[in-house]
């Protein structure tokens, strides 16, 4: 007999408050107690936890506790970041003894809290299971794993891993046992430990795969490799990448392995600081897209992108026209990414026209919407060469697409029209417009998302308790 859909709806709700509450008890560091039994006989068919709850819980967990005050109210974005390093978590324990500056991702994180809720974490993983019967699987397995992995607790993580694969998943239909650590798993933990700034971690995780019985696939090549570019470790990188490229090798790379390393190539060649390693990089970034198209690889439009923003970023914008036409030619249509690269290139160089018409060719081949990467740029270059008509023309023309032009950007408009004494050019309303959408992204950017979550996490555990102690007495 199936149960009808109010009391399913009933029971959710139950388990959303059961979920909250555990949540707000692991961020107040309070021991772990089970909810009172269900009033309804019904009820004790329904499982009070499921695997979508116990992965909710474990996913909160590091958005809580490891990240840090600073980094609360920040915009998600990746555009202004140092360059990643490897870490040495060894030399981060000493400098955070002495009182020392820590930089990269442990910055302004309190390690003290970290631990604090990495044994929560491994508390609740436990008592679920042993206070409720819940049986574990390869999801909440790999939360699991994913949170000692931000926690930079290594020695338990390999612990943890080692047990996990001795427990096997029984199929009764087909009569097969399946590891609750598959490459699946792996594969997300050195993307987790790459984006940690562990990149030796992931690849010792890579290269003992076969310790938990997993073989490595072209999504776990692709992972590794572009965990390594992103320190710079150029050579580990292409070693693997050359054993991919073995005859008769198993998992061969496909088009995302030449693009992760074409991009990575091109990313990462002004950070060196040396003309040699610059043009070194490129030139292997062509190479590759060359023996790419050699194997009959199709290259797609991210590839494209990333070869020509490296090119226009070294200054070959005659190997980025050239791979433009190309590109053209082999019917990839090129998107507004494509253009945006172009038109960066010739503001910093002082060629506003060909920017100006490489906008206009963008909207009239239809190959994308202009954003406000797009205007930005040009809208600088304009009033570095005092043709301030034109740029007030390209800020009423992002008004009225949509767009709102950046507070900087705004200004310099402004100011550059006081000087010529022509401010008449924008008129209130337009002003108001961008005024109050400057204002609007402000705001958005500001809201502390994290701490209305803390907030409520502990409103509902305190009414919680609340309807405890009233149903006691």
């Amino acid at each position: 007999m199936f149960p009808s859909p109010l009391l399913r709806r009933h029971f959710s709700a139950a388990s959303g408050r059961l979920t909250t509450q555990i949540l707000a008890t692991i961020i107040q560091n309070k021991p772990l107690k089970a909810p009172p039994p269900p009033h309804s006989p019904q009820h004790h068919h329904q499982p009070i936890w499921t695997s979508e709850n116990v992965t909710q819980v474990l996913r909160s967990i590091p958005l809580h506790l490891f990240q840090s005050p600073r980094s609360i109210g920040r915009q998600i974005s990746h555009r202004h970041r140092s360059p990643l390093k490897q870490r040495n978590l060894k030399k981060e324990t000493i400098n955070y003894r002495t009182g020392s500056l820590i930089l990269g991702p442990a910055a302004h994180r309190d390690p003290k809290t970290v631990n604090a809720g990495l044994e929560k974490a491994l508390e609740f993983y436990y008592w679920v299971e042993h206070q409720f019967g819940f049986q574990h699987n390869e999801q909440t397995c790999k939360e699991m794993a994913l949170v000692l992995a931000k926690g930079n607790r290594m020695n338990l993580l390999w612990d943890f891993l080692k047990n996990m694969s001795r427990r096997y998943i029984n199929y009764n239909k087909c009569n097969k046992n399946q590891t609750f650590v598959t490459t699946a798993t792996i594969t997300c933990l050195i993307k987790a430990l790459g984006e940690e700034g562990l990149v030796n971690e992931a690849l010792s995780m890579f290269y003992r795969m076969k310790q938990f019985h997993c073989t490595p696939d072209v999504c776990a090549y692709n992972t590794v490799i572009y965990a390594l570019c992103r320190v710079g470790f150029f050579k580990k990188a292409k070693t693997l990448f050359e054993q991919m490229n073995l005859p008769g090798f198993k998992y061969p790379p496909d088009v995302f392995t030449y693009t992760v390393l074409i991009s990575s190539y091109c990313r990462y060649a002004l950070e060196t600081g040396s003309r040699k390693a610059i043009r070194r990089r490129i030139w292997e970034a062509n190479h590759l897209f060359r023996l790419m198209i050699f194997k009959g690889f199709k290259p797609d439009v991210v590839t494209y992108n990333c070869l020509i923003n490296g090119c226009c970023k070294t200054n070959r914008i005659g190997r980025a026209l050239e791979v433009f036409d190309e590109m053209s030619g082999r019917g990839c249509v090129p998107n507004r990414v494509t253009y945006d690269s172009f038109i960066r290139y010739y503001s910093a160089v002082n060629e506003v026209d060909l920017a100006i018409g490489m906008l206009r060719m963008m909207k009239e081949r239809k190959h994308g919407v202009p954003s406000t990467s797009s205007y930005t740029p040009i809208i600088h270059g304009l009033c570095e060469v005092r043709r301030v008509v034109e740029a007030a023309g390209f800020v009423a023309e992002m008004v009225e697409g949509g767009l709102v032009p950046r507070e900087y950007t705004y200004m310099l408009v402004c100011e550059a029209l006081e000087l010529e004494g022509k401010t008449g050019l924008l008129d209130e309303k337009l002003r108001s417009r961008v005024e109050s959408g400057v204002e609007d992204r402000i705001r958005r950017v500001m809201e502390t998302k994290p701490n209305l979550r803390w907030e409520k996490s502990l409103g509902v555990l305190n009414g919680a308790e609340c309807s405890e102690s009233e149903a006691s007495v």
